[in-house]
């Protein structure tokens, strides 16, 4: 029976692989991809430079943010890889349709894997706990393409909650997997000050570098703001947006200071554990963990305030 299964199971697989043809899209997203970005890279670097913004430091977090994806890609497919496609695969028998795989259906859910991925990033920034793994990709002072292999240590992690529920709903396990990196594909792209802003059609629809750059800031006015994946339309609709006016301050409201790859990789949850230690009192403990950055138990109103 256990035989039987397996051969159901491998089956399932290759039909729905082949259904793809996966291994085009992990060409692309592995080497060509990649090749582009360093030589994207580069690029900046030399125009940083011919602008004699280069500097040590800068180099430094460079080669940190490279160093943090490698921790990244370790932790994720050694430890998460296969979960996170048996639960898509597990999870498709589930699902309330038999979605086809056609082009229509390719474009819906790449809109709603869009819509799922906002929510995801909004989040990750409104929990403590969440915030912890995702503030690594915000703690680098600078905005290059670099700066998008910047990951935390659960990056990997909490996506799968927020786009399971399109393979739950018909969708091909596989499909999903390929909308969620194409989402990361564009956001790779956002990453640059080389791009200004763009024809106003664009900007009102499209996520672009201008945006993204504003959601990157430690401005006060920057706070919170666009956290759309390809489509800033859903900043729009649900209040997040803020267009890109005053100067940029990248990194975080506390910065880190240090372009040591252990430091960022780890200073989320070092920062998270100090607060958990520090509150006294449990629901204060649970308030620092799931409240949002920068939560404070309320001080209790004095006997004279209160009259």
């Amino acid at each position: 029976m256990n035989f039987l299964k397996d051969e159901v199971q491998m089956e399932f697989l290759n039909r729905h692989i082949s259904d793809f043809q996966l291994n085009h899209w992990e060409t692309l997203v592995d080497d060509w991809f990649f090749v582009f970005a360093l030589a994207f890279l580069a690029f900046e670097l030399i125009r940083y430079a011919v602008g004699k913004k280069l500097n040590w430091e800068m180099t430094g977090d460079t080669v940190t943010n490279f160093v943090t994806l490698a921790f990244f890609i370790g932790i994720t497919f050694v430890f998460m890889g296969a979960f996170y496609v048996g639960a898509y695969v597990w999870a498709s028998q589930f699902a309330v349709f038999d979605i086809p795989t056609t082009w229509a259906s390719f474009l819906i859910v790449l809109v709603l894997a869009d819509l799922a991925y906002y929510w995801e990033h909004r989040i990750l920034h409104r929990i403590n706990f969440l915030w912890a793994t995702h503030s690594v990709h915000h703690s680098s002072p600078f905005f290059n393409i670099s700066v998008a292999y910047r990951h935390g240590p659960l990056d990997g992690f909490w996506p799968l909650f927020f786009h399971l529920p399109l393979v739950l709903l018909g969708f091909n396990p596989f499909m999903v997997l390929v909308v969620e990196l194409l989402v990361q594909l564009y956001q790779t792209a956002l990453h640059t000050e080389v791009v200004g802003k763009l024809w106003k059609p664009i900007e009102w629809i499209m996520n672009t570098p201008s945006h993204h750059r504003v959601h990157h800031g430690s401005n006060r006015k920057y706070l919170d703001k666009n956290y759309a994946g390809i489509f800033i339309i859903w900043d729009r609709m649900f209040g997040t947006f803020a267009e890109e006016k005053e100067e940029v301050v990248y990194g975080l409201v506390t910065p880190i200071n240090s372009v040591n790859p252990f430091v960022a990789f780890f200073h989320g949850f070092q920062r998270l554990a100090v607060d958990v230690w520090k509150m006294p009192g449990f629901g204060n403990k649970m308030g620092a963990i799931f409240g949002p950055p920068g939560w404070r138990p309320k001080k209790k109103a004095s006997a004279s305030s209160a009259k």
